[in-house]
């Protein structure tokens, strides 16, 4: 049964992000606030989606509490500075999600399989629920086709930021993105042209649609 939140057609889009490699260079692991440095083309992308009035929310897989690299509550300065850079460029940042387990982890109760780990859509339903919008009218932005799948998953519209970090292109229906990007602000710009057009996200993705930047 779909979930009611993707179906209502009163409640707004969302633009849902990947942090680590979408939309911040891949620091493996990093709890450090001075260490978070935007990806290319993540602040204009910022600026264009910070424009369409829609809540922005970042999604992301945090195994390092699961291994025992850093606690969840290290986490919390993480969030506190995503939120200062995106103000620095016009958007607001709606929410935080993370999946801290892992299924190999040493933390025992962080470890297990769970349905909150991307590619599994858990993040973007419990952020659908708790801010109030429509995934069928939402858009799921990531770097690996493991955040493809979570936005399938979910019923959002895809985009693959392909910047070099999905290696196995390991495909199915549900790893096919709508649109393949090689920047996050190319993204940002397909993602706010379908959002004030036409409010929905594609009915099916086909072959994965490279654009140009």
């Amino acid at each position: 049964m779909s979930d009611p939140v993707q179906n209502t057609r009163t409640l707004p889009g969302a633009v849902l992000l990947d942090k680590d490699g979408t939309l911040l260079d891949d620091v493996p692991y990093n709890v450090d606030p001075d260490r978070m440095r935007l990806a290319r083309g993540a602040a204009a992308a910022l600026r264009e989606l910070g424009g369409l009035g829609v809540p922005l929310v970042v999604v992301t897989n945090q195994p390092g509490v699961a291994h025992g690299y850093h606690a969840e509550a290290d986490l919390l300065p993480v969030r506190e500075r995503l939120g200062a850079i995106f103000a620095e460029h016009g958007a607001t940042l709606a929410g935080f999600y993370y999946c801290p387990h892992h299924p190999q982890g040493k933390v025992p109760a962080y470890t297990r399989a769970c349905l909150c780990r991307k590619p599994m859509p858990g993040l973007l339903l419990q952020a659908a629920r708790a801010l109030h919008f429509a995934l069928g009218r939402s858009w799921m932005i990531g770097d690996i086709l493991n955040d493809v799948e979570a936005g399938h998953r979910a019923g959002c519209g895809t985009v693959l930021v392909d910047c070099g970090n999905e290696t196995e292109w390991e495909l199915s229906p549900t790893r096919q993105a709508h649109y393949v990007v090689p920047t996050l602000d190319a993204a940002a710009r397909i993602v706010a042209a379908r959002m004030r057009t036409c409010g929905t996200v594609p009915a099916a993705a086909p072959a994965m649609q490279t654009v140009a930047p």
